[in-house]
């Protein structure tokens, strides 16, 4: 919404005001971007033939040239070089601060950054937040490079009845890299089609049902929703506390652990940490050994509704499964047309109580929810995608969260997901269920919205358990994946095995940015 000159004229400012990397980032142009992972680029930077600043300049020479066609990153952080050369001093002062440091992370525009504007895609919240988020503190503390804010569907998909994911008044539409007319699905779309793009090394999303794994699902990357109570929420742009939780999303499983690792941990702002395990794993990366899958039991739940070509996939994994030595047993998980049917009712209460406590802690913009709802009536441009707002309507009508029917209504979906997954998982004695993640892309298309019939993130969302994606394989050039859902704290297990699978039957290829398919 004539944000790109603004967008380039920045990046243009970040380019020429801050001084060169050093000399041995001359040679970072040698090697892939999009294959390097995390290990790798810190190898180079150890022995001198790549620097933090390098890094960040080849990412941010990259958003100039390619960004234009997927329109994922919503606004550069000027201060990105600056932090990349302050992670080069530390590597010549032998203080380094583990393996995030000076590695460029995209942050998804509803986790609040000091130095940004935190908008959730929205131009009622064009403002800075009061103080980063936790997440964002961790990050910083790890060394890493804030690049920026990708664009978001605005709100997380949560302010109109039939939206388009993808879309907010802030940053327009993001297109999905691999066929630019389809959707990238999910509220995450700008951090998985920037990791995707190879804008960024590592992204974070946030997800309450699907956010995070059907954008990861959609664009050929990993996205990890990890168990609620494991990352902080505190400063991020709320839809729900029993079901929200922010997580990373990259191009190979290895990141996302390495990432998680720095995310995680106790937070007194947020009594969903106050249950991380003392045992939880502290360095996820360490367990992503081969053959891990060789005597695990997988239950595999097909979900035929996604259609042939997707459901070819599924057979095509379950093969690789088997010839890495799982034992792969047909699965349902039971009340799936329970949850599915009662999810956004039970959501809508805890909207209205979660944001209005959000927007307390922003020092300027609306205060509340009917505020918000007032401010979307007064802008046209806040119109021009999903127009409606029914959800931030009906959340504003909703009953108050100590009403007893939403309390039991609450209760009986939390349970039936959790139920769902526990029944499962023990009656066939599995390590993990795995499952689609998602179908191809959809076009695009702002007259009729999402076609998202996406039952199998579910369970592990309203249950707060671990969902793990890698990429599957392709229906034709549009990506397919594979979700990992196990236990509640059981992340590290389902990073090993969704690590090994990618492993086994590696299927990710780097986006052709086709105008539209079939042509």
């Amino acid at each position: 919404m004539g944000r790109r000159p603004v967008f380039l004229a920045i990046l243009a400012a970040a380019l020429v005001l801050v001084p060169a990397a050093p000399a041995a980032s001359a040679s970072s142009s040698r090697f892939d971007l999009d294959s390097a992972d995390i290990p790798a680029l810190q190898a180079r930077m150890a022995s001198g033939r790549l620097s933090a600043a390098g890094l960040t300049r080849l990412y941010l020479d990259r958003i100039h040239q390619v960004d234009g066609k997927v329109n994922a990153v919503l606004a550069l952080n000027p201060a990105a070089l600056g932090q990349a050369l302050e992670s080069d001093a530390r590597r010549r002062a032998h203080r380094l601060r583990g393996p995030l440091d000076g590695i460029p992370v995209l942050v998804k525009d509803n986790v609040d950054t000091r130095d940004q504007h935190t908008t959730a895609g929205s131009r009622a919240l064009r403002s800075y937040p009061a103080k980063d988020a936790t997440l964002i503190t961790r990050l910083r503390n790890a060394g890493a490079v804030i690049l920026g804010k990708a664009n978001l569907s605005e709100w997380a998909n949560f302010r109109a009845a039939k939206p388009t994911s993808g879309w907010s008044g802030v940053g327009g539409q993001t297109n999905n890299p691999y066929v630019l007319d389809r959707n990238p699905c999910g509220s995450s779309a700008g951090s998985a089609a920037g990791v995707a793009a190879s804008l960024a090394q590592v992204a974070i999303g946030s997800e309450t049902d699907g956010s995070i794994v059907c954008p990861a699902g959609m664009t050929a990357t990993v996205g990890h929703k990890p168990s609620l109570g494991l990352v902080s929420r505190t400063g991020v742009v709320p839809i729900s506390a029993e079901q929200d939780t922010a997580g990373p999303i990259a191009r190979n499983v290895v990141d996302v652990a390495l990432t998680l690792s720095v995310l995680q941990g106790r937070d007194p702002s947020d009594p969903a940490t106050l249950t991380y395990p003392r045992t939880q794993p502290t360095d996820y990366a360490k367990l992503l050994r081969p053959g891990v899958l060789r005597g695990a039991r997988i239950g595999l739940w097909r979900l035929p509704v996604l259609g042939p070509s997707t459901d070819a996939v599924m057979t095509s994994a379950r093969n690789s499964l088997v010839k890495a030595g799982a034992t792969v047993v047909g699965v349902t998980p039971p009340d799936q047309d329970r949850l599915g049917g009662a999810g956004v009712p039970a959501l809508l209460t805890g909207f209205h109580r979660d944001i209005d406590a959000y927007l307390a802690t922003r020092p300027q913009g609306p205060r509340n929810l009917a505020e918000l709802i007032a401010y979307n009536r007064a802008d046209p441009l806040e119109q021009t995608c999903f127009a409606g707002q029914e959800l931030f309507e009906q959340a504003l009508a909703a009953p108050p969260p100590t009403d007893p029917g939403y309390l039991a209504g609450r209760a009986e979906l939390s349970d039936l997901a959790r139920r769902s997954l526990d029944e499962t998982l023990a009656k066939y004695h599995l390590d993990a269920i795995v499952s689609p993640t998602n179908p191809p892309a959809w076009k695009t298309d702002c007259a009729t919205g999402d076609d998202d019939v996406i039952p199998s993130s579910t369970p592990a969302a309203v249950a707060g358990y671990p969902d793990v994606t890698v990429p599957a394989g392709f229906a034709g050039p549009l990506p397919v994946g594979i979700s990992f859902m196990g236990a509640r704290w059981s992340d590290g297990r389902m990073l090993a095995l969704a690590a090994d699978f990618a492993r086994a039957a590696p299927a990710r290829v780097p986006p052709r940015y086709l105008p539209t398919w079939p042509s």
